[in-house]
């Protein structure tokens, strides 16, 4: 996979963020201003292909409904539903993007994407230790740009993975991780009691 970084225009992004429309909002609306590669929607929960992202197959998850807080905005059984799409998502990333390590967080502002939305992002494998975490997410940092064949192969193949799954998301080598997801992480699917 070619990844290269190009430089990212902060200033205009910070101004489109802060005074334009939201983001998700225009994209499922269908605003050619904001296409997006759509991967899932179940008619609660969506997840696109960032449109900036700063690793290959970087994907975000959000309500169709316009949500502004993770903790108020959401009561109990819809978090864990989203946490449900969450995880499903990640795991087809994970299937279809090389990567050491995902990360998922929840990022946005009253100032700017206060749209509820979840990142998922796969850190390419070797990515030297100065270049990860925060590092690695920051658009500041430039962005990913991949050939248009190579960002809808991405997508292709986690719609794939996604389509086969009922819970568990197939391992891109054998097709099948069964119900507690990479047998390479076994060790890590064991449920302990909370404390």
């Amino acid at each position: 996979m070619t990844a290269n970084r190009e430089p990212f225009d902060m200033a205009a992004y910070v101004e489109r963020s802060r005074r334009g429309p939201c983001f998700v909002c225009a994209f499922l609306a269908g605003d050619p201003d904001f296409p997006h590669d759509l991967l899932y929607d179940d008619g609660q929960w969506v997840a696109f292909m960032d449109r900036y992202p700063t690793m290959p197959g970087r994907v975000l998850v959000a309500p169709r409904e316009h949500l502004e807080h993770v903790v108020r905005d959401v009561d109990r059984n819809a978090y864990l539903s989203m946490q449900d799409v969450i995880y499903r998502v990640a795991q087809a990333v994970e299937a279809a993007v090389p990567s050491e390590r995902t990360y998922l967080l929840s990022l946005g502002s009253q100032q700017g994407n206060n749209h509820l939305h979840w990142i998922i992002a796969p850190l390419p494998p070797g990515t030297p230790y100065e270049d990860q975490q925060f590092a690695a997410l920051m658009a500041s940092n430039g962005v990913v740009c991949l050939p248009p064949t190579e960002n809808a192969a991405i997508a292709a193949r986690i719609r794939g993975y996604l389509s086969r799954s009922s819970g568990a998301t197939g391992n891109a080598s054998s097709g099948e991780w069964g119900e507690w997801g990479d047998p390479r992480h076994k060790a890590m699917s064991v449920r302990r009691p909370l404390r």
